[in-house]
């Protein structure tokens, strides 16, 4: 009998190396950079001495090794924790009942409120990637967009951020975006590295559009909340998709064989005619959006991602009941529209009169709706144009479903109505609602997405209690100390650190995922970033703008491995055109992530050089008048203007 001896993938050799260099470069270090004291306590001590102050960059090169290694990530910390808590307690640095506190460090753990929105919102997401509302956004927006250089793209981007904004989840998003799109793309004759690279980077929107779960755990890891980093990463995410657009524009311009347009027979959803019928869809957009302005104007909302959210609802509301009033009555039933505006306009006015005045603002929207839905069957009654087309209703009627899921998540939670927690439980029963309602909702997908929901949930859960193991011996021997004082002494202030960590985070990216960086290195920036004075938000946005791209680096990217796991790999006939079409290659889908890897790097950049992008989000906190509190709580506590006697002690 022959035996072989097991050999190792080419990954695992450079992971090897690279690990080894690493630890080599850290002993290095500890003996050219000693920690200050170690060789006086070395000379006191001997070896016990020296390895106890030097325990904590020990134990940071220890981790960082076992991870490159390929050791599980929960796995890894934890093993790190105890093993260097007992040499700890062997060596007497620590009480031997260091550990006595792990119990009640891993029950505050599962006792997180924050982080029960995780899988709340992965639910959401998996159960509306399995009802099929990303074919429906992709053909849609594909016929829109599709007739245009780069059309194709700029969907697979808005589609992109529709996503991220309803799942969160980059695997859901990427997957399939490159089951619908990449084969539409490759049959009418975009590069293969452009259709890639737009495929996957638009799929990692999900990371900084909320409802994000990225933002979740570095709201919980910075000890801020939620709603404020959803704020404030609002107008990143938005920048960071026309940035991906602008990208796009350009190389349709310069290459315009790399991003055709669609022949016409390409394109459905015409009126008899012909006609595409789009300028109908931007006159009900313009009719939705000045509504919309006019109901704001009549509330205290006057600015940030609150008005920006209430504002997109109703002017989504606006058009989808104008759409949907003239679907249900049109042009043959012009009297039963008319009597049932008059009584909506009515009734509006009766909640306006009486001062209801919430409730008033609705019935505004939805009179408002079916006023200009019978204004267009006035007029294709009298002169046969139809002022919505079929390309109009269909583009509503698709696109309201995930808009108005995205608006009853965010919009709780930016108004206050609702915890990031709430909001994930609604847009789970919402996401199964809308399921129900496409007639897709079944027990095998439910199963599918609990199943995927759990073993993510159990992932994070594992990940934070190895975490905790780390942090205790790590925090016993002051390694968060080290570390403070290490970012702090940095020269620049507070940008050389921005500077420093965005490098040191891009390139740990490269091997580690967002979880892991989340969970290991958040902790260990924030103490420094807050002595320098850096607001926890903006720095947390810059870090998930830059984690963002561990989904996307070559050739370890997530996201990569994603879209490779559905691009073809071997030639195949194409079921429309009957035509063999080559494979995409590796190789293609790598280079094609680069441009966009360089396009996050500019974003990162432009949110630190203008943190007013994300600070906005304070703009919305509420002032307290010291007046009306006193007025309310007349009698509790005194006077808020009394001088207190001073307090005498016998």
């Amino acid at each position: 009998m022959s035996t072989t001896s097991p050999s190792l993938s080419p990954r695992a050799v450079r992971l090897s190396v690279i690990s080894l260099v690493l630890l080599a470069v850290v002993a290095v270090a500890l003996y050219v950079l000693p920690v200050p004291g170690a060789a006086a306590l070395a000379e006191q001590d001997g070896w016990r001495g020296w390895f106890g102050h030097n325990m904590a960059p020990i134990m940071f090169a220890t981790l960082v090794g076992m991870l490159l290694l390929g050791y599980p990530v929960a796995f890894a910390l934890a093993a790190n924790g105890l093993l260097f808590g007992l040499i700890g307690i062997e060596i007497g640095l620590f009480r031997p009942d260091l550990f006595q506190a792990l119990p009640e460090r891993v029950y505050g753990t599962m006792n997180n409120d924050v982080l029960l929105a995780v899988p709340f919102f992965t639910f959401m997401g998996l159960v509306l990637e399995r009802s099929g509302m990303a074919e429906d956004l992709l053909d849609t927006i594909g016929q829109l967009f599709g007739s245009i250089r780069g059309g194709l793209a700029y969907a697979v981007i808005f589609v992109g951020a529709l996503l991220a904004a309803t799942t969160g989840v980059v695997a859901a998003s990427v997957i399939s975006m490159g089951l619908i799109s990449l084969p539409i793309m490759l049959r009418y004759g975009y590069d293969r590295r452009l259709a890639s690279g737009v495929i996957a980077a638009s799929g990692t929107l999900a990371q900084i559009i909320p409802p994000s779960l990225v933002l979740i755990v570095m709201a919980d890891q910075l000890g801020r909340s939620v709603g404020d980093m959803y704020e404030a990463a609002f107008v990143p995410g938005l920048l960071l998709s026309s940035l991906y657009a602008g990208y796009v524009f350009i190389v349709s311009m310069i290459w315009p064989k790399a991003a055709p347009g669609l022949p016409p027979e390409a394109i459905a959803h015409r009126e008899p005619n012909g006609a595409r019928g789009v300028w109908q869809l931007g006159l009900l957009a313009l009719f939705a959006g000045a509504v919309a302005t006019w109901v704001m104007g009549r509330t205290d909302v006057k600015s940030g991602a609150d008005y920006v959210v209430l504002l997109l609802s109703v002017a989504v509301l606006v058009a989808f009941l104008a759409a949907a009033f003239n679907r249900g009555f049109g042009a043959q039933r012009l009297v039963l529209q008319f009597i049932a505006t008059a009584a909506l306009t009515a009734g509006a006015a009766w909640l306006t009169v009486n001062g209801w005045t919430t409730l008033a603002l609705i019935g505004d929207s939805i009179a408002a709706g079916a006023l200009y839905a019978l204004a267009v069957a006035v007029v294709e009654r009298a002169t046969g144009k139809r002022l919505i087309s079929r390309m109009a209703e269909q583009a509503t009627f698709v696109m309201v479903p995930p808009l108005a899921l995205i608006f009853l998540v965010l919009g709780t939670i930016f108004v206050g109505l609702a915890t990031p927690t709430e909001g994930g439980a609604m847009g789970a029963v919402g996401a199964l609602a809308l399921a129900a309602m496409k007639k897709r909702l079944n027990f095998d997908m439910v199963r599918q997405a609990t199943y995927a929901t759990a073993k993510l949930a159990s992932f994070v859960l594992f990940i934070l209690i190895g975490a905790r193991v780390f942090s205790l011996t790590f925090y016993g021997v002051n390694g968060h100390i080290w570390v403070e004082e290490l970012m702090v002494s940095l020269p620049g202030g507070q940008m050389g650190f921005l500077i420093a960590v965005s490098v040191m985070v891009f390139l740990l990216a490269f091997f580690l995922d967002f979880f892991e960086l989340a969970f290991i290195v958040i902790p260990l920036l924030a103490p420094a970033a807050d002595r320098l004075g850096i607001d926890l938000v903006w720095f947390g946005i810059i870090l998930a703008v830059n984690m963002q791209t561990s989904f996307m680096h070559p050739p370890f990217g997530f996201s990569l491995f994603f879209l490779r796991s559905v691009a073809p790999k071997l030639p195949y006939i194409d079921r429309i055109t009957k035509k063999e079409t080559a494979p995409v290659l590796t190789s293609q889908i790598y280079w094609g992530a680069v441009p966009f890897v360089v396009i996050q790097l500019v974003m990162v950049a432009l949110v630190i050089a203008f943190p007013q992008m994300v600070m906005h989000y304070k703009s919305t906190a509420t002032k307290l008048d010291d007046k009306q509190i006193e007025e309310q709580f007349k009698g509790l506590g005194g006077d808020l203007n009394d001088d207190l006697p001073p307090l005498e002690f016998k």
